[in-house]
């Protein structure tokens, strides 16, 4: 990875109840590329959203980036985009 960027990750699940186990199981493989994770979804006491948002910052090899990222939307209901910010 070129040091002068920043990697990050979009992952916009839109049916957590059918995708969600599947995706851990990716985040899990590729947990040394993640080098930070938030994950966003509107809960409360009455609600628990079928949607939510996973924030990803990267790091490693390029390629094992763009490998995660082809794995994560070849799931059915899951959407991945990079963001790349140039220092």
């Amino acid at each position: 990875m070129n040091p002068n960027q920043i990697r990050l990750l979009g992952v916009l699940i839109r049916n957590r109840a059918q995708s969600a186990v599947k995706v851990q199981q990716l985040l899990t493989e590729y947990g040394c590329s993640i080098k930070t994770r938030l994950g966003l979804h509107e809960a409360g006491e009455n609600v628990c959203a079928p949607h939510g948002l996973i924030l990803l910052e990267l790091t490693g090899k390029v390629e094992e980036m763009e490998k995660l990222q082809k794995e994560l939307n070849s799931i059915p209901h899951v959407e991945a985009k990079e963001i790349i910010f140039e220092m």
